[in-house]
């Protein structure tokens, strides 16, 4: 099974919740959603061959929504998505 990076999504040094910022009805609440529990990402799993060695990796899932978010705010080269 592929190692992942831990995605803490409600860090203590930040005054902001990050999950309590997605609001019902936003695209990014819709994006997140769908992401999250529409699609089928377990492809990528096979892609990773990290299990024993070498660092981990960001969830395809955090990637994916990262992406789509940029491009859906005009942002379409990967250093300004950066």
């Amino acid at each position: 099974m592929a190692r992942y990076k831990h995605i803490d999504t409600s860090p203590r040094f930040i005054a902001v919740d990050l999950q309590r910022q997605e609001i019902p009805g936003t695209f990014e609440y819709a994006l997140n959603y769908l992401v999250v529990h529409e699609l089928d990402l377990t492809r990528f799993d096979a892609r990773y061959k990290n299990d024993l060695t070498g660092a981990s990796a960001h969830p395809p899932a955090m990637q994916l929504k990262v992406v789509l978010f940029a491009h859906s705010r005009s942002i379409d080269r990967n250093r300004d998505i950066e």
